[in-house]
């Protein structure tokens, strides 16, 4: 019997719900005696401005414990033994949804780009907007490292433009 990701994830919005808490990425890796079983929780509502008001080691804990014990009652996760993981998304949180680039408008970030904006695929800078799916970063705010990694396009503006769609990955960048 092969693994029903999409009952695991049913499984882990039920139990997060009930704590106040937000699934944000459920993932399976491995075979055979490493396999392992990460949650990544955050609380909805939690304010971008204050990175260390989400999700605790208590609700991991806790999350941890209801989630796997339904888990083996329901017996969700055939086969051999797994090691389940939860955890918060951190302060380098990835940002997948437009909701994600809407919640941390002002925040720092790195985004990769599937295509070229301005020669370049890297950026890192302030999020100052999202709107209809268009980032605006204000490059001015990269480290060196960044500035360098950027070249032309952080000397030449500094701000980008960036659609949501050509948003191969990105990541919160810690302020702390």
């Amino acid at each position: 019997m092969a693994l029903d990701i999409y009952r695991v994830r049913q499984i882990a919005d039920r139990v997060a719900s009930s704590s106040g808490l937000e699934v944000l990425e459920v993932e399976f890796r491995g075979d055979g005696p490493a396999r392992i079983l990460r949650v990544f929780l955050d609380k909805p509502g939690a304010a971008a401005a204050d990175p260390l008001a989400g999700v605790t080691h208590g609700d991991c804990a806790h999350f941890s414990r209801e989630f796997g014990t339904i888990l083996d009652a329901e017996d969700a996760i055939p086969g051999r033994s797994y090691t389940l993981e939860v955890s918060s998304p951190g302060l380098d949180r990835k940002l997948t949804k437009p909701a994600d680039f809407e919640r941390f408008t002002g925040s720092r970030m790195k985004v990769m780009t599937k295509n070229p904006v301005k020669n370049n695929r890297y950026f890192e800078g302030r999020l100052e907007s999202f709107h209809h799916g268009l980032l605006t970063l204000d490059l001015s705010v990269a480290s060196k490292k960044s500035r360098k990694k950027m070249g032309v396009a952080a000397q030449e503006k500094q701000k980008v433009g960036i659609q949501f769609a050509n948003v191969e990955r990105a990541n919160l960048v810690p302020e702390i």
